[in-house]
């Protein structure tokens, strides 16, 4: 069994709003994507879904569409849904105008994402063909913040940029290495994504629904299981 206790997380604001869930998170596993490469170890991704179908579809049509033809990418609840910076800071990173695939295709994402695990040069490979689009912030001077595979040409923040806590950063996109539009979050100890170690995350606060109530939780880390809500007074 993998160890999933982290010591000594950062707490952050949760980078969205709406209903969430999260497929891969160091709530349930460490490393939450498999790999301690391009700081990933503490990585979160989140996507929205139906929790009155089975199996939690991240789609609006069927599996068998999705496993055949694929789908376009706006058959997907989250894409397009607004990111926040979870964070105060300083943008170091802001990669726009990388391509998203028009459809998800199960064949050939899988060909990708095993290119990128296997194949994935830092020295010469262009960090965009795994993280699409995405912004990077400077928190302090060993803790980074990154926002990978967003909406092309969504990105509204430029490099050099203040940012507070709660600002619109982009959108939730599928460009770089992904199976299906979602945001995948990250804290890291260095602006180079190619080099950078993860670093231990936590959200300062969201609900989860248990019971058939919404529970406000504080510090927490999210499960794969856990159906999350947050919502902020502006």
């Amino acid at each position: 069994m993998r160890n999933t206790k982290m010591l000594h997380p950062l707490v952050v604001e949760f980078p969205l709003r709406g209903e969430w869930q999260s497929p891969n998170t160091p709530g349930t596993k460490i490393p939450s994507h498999g790999t301690d490469r391009l700081g990933t170890r503490y990585a979160y991704d989140f996507i929205q879904v139906d929790w009155d179908r089975r199996g939690w579809p991240s789609y609006r049509s069927s599996l068998a569409k999705y496993l055949t033809t694929g789908l376009p990418i706006n058959d997907y609840y989250c894409w397009g849904k607004a990111i926040y910076a979870p964070c105060n800071g300083i943008v170091t990173t802001a990669e726009d105008n990388y391509p998203e695939r028009t459809r998800t295709n199960l064949r050939s994402d899988l060909k990708n994402a095993y290119q990128n695990a296997h194949y994935f040069d830092p020295m010469t490979d262009d960090p965009r063909s795994v993280a699409g689009n995405h912004i990077i912030i400077k928190h302090t001077e060993k803790v980074y913040a990154a926002v990978c595979h967003l909406q092309t040409g969504s990105i509204q923040v430029t490099v050099g940029q203040s940012v507070k806590k709660g600002d619109f950063l982009g959108r939730v996109g599928h460009s770089g290495n992904s199976f299906g539009p979602h945001l995948h979050f990250q804290l890291m100890d260095s602006s180079d994504i190619t080099k950078a170690k993860g670093l231990p995350c936590a959200f300062e606060t969201y609900e989860i629904y248990q019971a058939g109530k919404w529970l406000e939780t504080k510090n927490g880390v999210p499960t794969n299981r856990d159906r999350i809500r947050y919502s902020k007074e502006e």
